[in-house]
C-alpha cells in the first residue's frame, strides 16, 4: 500500500499525518511515478495553515522528482523509466508514489542528479521567473533580495552572479550571511542587527535599488519600500512573516513605486514555455554556474519536523523529504 502525508484540518505542523492511500493506474493523459525525493517549500506551510485554502482532507506538496512507472492512454512524450520532476499540479507530492497529469512533468537531463533536481523544480524555476520574467535583469543592476540564504535565495545568489548583477541579500544570522556570500551574494545585511534600508543606501551611495524581491512580506515591507529608487519595483513574491497590506498612496509618496505579487502559474504556461524555462535553468547547472544540493533531509514520515525547522528559520538552502 502506498503511503502519503495528509491533513484533515488546518493548523500547526502536528496536523500532518502519514496515511495509507490507494495507488490507481494512470488514466488518459496521466502517468504513475515513484518519487525519489520530495521538496519542502514555504508555500506548503501556507496550504497547511489555511492561508491558501484547500478542500480537506488533502495531500500536500507540489514539487518532487521521480521515475515513471506507467503511462496512460494518449501519453506520447513521457515513457516508462523516464526521470522527471514537477512543480505544479494537484497537491499530493508528499507521497511515495502518485498518479500525475503528464503535461506538468519536466524530463531531467542525464547530467543532473535527482538530488540536484529536487532543489530546482520550484526553487530554481522561481529564480528563473523572478529574474528573467517578472523583472528581467540584464546585468549591471544592483538589487535587494530578501532571504538570500533560503532555498530559492542560494540559487538566486548564483544566478545573479552569472548575470553580472550586484546582489544585496538579507539574512537572519552571520552564519547565513557567510553562506549567501559563498554562493555569490555581493553584500549581506544581517537583519537582527542592521537597518536594511540604511545599509542599502550606504551600499548604493544613496541611490537605492531599482528592484526588491521580497518573499518575507509584512516584516520587511517598509524596508523594501525605503530601499527603492523612484519608479522602482517591489516584487512581493512571498509572505512568510505575514500578508502585505499597503495604502497605495504610499507607493506614490515613496517614489511612484511599482508593486506586483506574481504567481508561478501565470508565468509557466504553456507547457512549451515551462520546458524552455527549465532548459535555461538546467543550462546554468550543467555549465557549473549554479550548484545546488539539499541542505536538510527528513524521512517522509517526519514531514511535520521538516515544517517546524522551516518555520523556525533553522534551515539554509533546500529541504527535502526522502520517501
Amino acid at each position: 500500500m502506498n503511503q502519503a502525508i495528509r491533513f484533515h484540518e488546518t493548523g500547526n505542523a502536528d496536523v500532518l499525518k502519514l496515511e495509507h492511500v490507494e495507488l490507481r493506474d494512470p488514466g488518459p493523459g496521466e502517468v504513475r511515478l515513484r518519487h525519489s525525493l520530495i521538496a519542502v517549500n514555504f508555500i506548503d506551510v501556507y496550504f497547511r495553515t489555511g492561508r491558501y485554502p484547500l478542500a480537506l482532507p488533502s495531500g500536500l506538496g507540489s514539487d518532487a522528482v521521480g521515475v515513471v512507472e506507467a503511462v496512460g492512454p494518449g501519453v506520447t512524450d513521457i515513457h516508462v523509466g523516464d526521470r522527471v520532476g514537477y512543480l505544479i499540479g494537484p497537491q499530493g507530492a508528499y507521497s511515495r508514489a502518485r498518479v500525475m497529469p503528464a503535461d506538468v512533468l519536466i524530463p531531467l537531463p542525464d547530467g543532473i542528479s535527482d538530488r540536484t533536481a529536487a532543489t530546482l523544480m520550484m526553487k530554481g524555476m522561481t529564480a528563473q521567473y523572478l529574474f528573467r520574467q517578472v523583472f528581467p535583469l540584464q546585468g549591471g543592476e544592483t538589487i535587494l533580495y530578501h532571504a538570500a540564504a533560503g532555498g530559492v535565495g542560494l540559487i538566486a545568489c548564483q544566478w545573479a552572479r552569472a548575470l553580472g548583477v550586484t546582489m544585496i541579500g538579507t539574512v537572519s544570522t552571520d552564519e547565513k550571511a557567510a553562506i549567501a556570500r559563498a554562493n555569490g551574494c555581493t553584500h549581506t545585511i544581517v537583519t537582527s542587527r542592521e537597518d536594511i534600508a540604511r545599509r542599502v543606501r550606504e551600499i548604493t551611495d544613496g541611490k537605492g535599488v531599482p528592484v526588491v524581491y521580497d518573499s518575507v512580506g509584512k516584516d520587511t515591507l517598509q524596508a523594501s519600500l525605503d530601499s527603492l529608487q523612484p519608479r522602482g519595483a517591489l516584487v512581493s513574491n512571498g509572505t512568510s512573516s505575514g500578508p502585505v497590506v499597503i495604502d497605495t498612496r504610499e507607493l506614490a509618496t515613496k517614489g511612484s513605486i511599482w508593486l506586483t505579487r506574481p504567481a508561478m502559474a501565470h508565468y509557466i504556461h504553456p507547457r512549451a514555455h515551462m520546458l524552455a524555462m527549465a532548459e535555461e535553468l538546467f543550462g546554468h547547472v550543467l555549465a557549473g554556474r549554479i550548484v545546488s544540493e539539499p541542505q536538510q533531509s527528513f524521512a517522509l514520515a517526519d514531514a511535520a519536523e521538516a515544517h517546524r525547522a522551516l518555520e523556525g528559520r533553522k534551515t539554509t538552502g533546500a529541504t527535502v523529504l526522502v520517501p
